[in-house]
């Protein structure tokens, strides 16, 4: 699955739940809330003044060190 700022965080969080911790080391606590399901990453960062590109870059590096495993 690719990864954009267009995915939902439901859809991420589907993919790998390991994800969760990335965007709470973030600042994005709020993963579990059911409003937040719907939301693509970027409208998520929007909403908490994050920067949607450095999380995404955040999220990738995790994913590609789980792939050199």
């Amino acid at each position: 699955m690719e990864i954009t700022k267009n995915t939902t965080m439901g859809e991420m969080l589907d993919y790998d739940g390991g994800i969760a911790y990335i965007l709470m080391q973030s600042g994005m606590h709020c993963v579990g809330c059911p409003s937040s399901i719907g939301e693509s990453l970027e409208e998520a960062c929007m909403v908490h003044g994050m920067d949607a590109d450095k999380v995404l870059a955040d999220i990738k590096e995790y994913l590609a060190g789980k792939d050199k495993k």
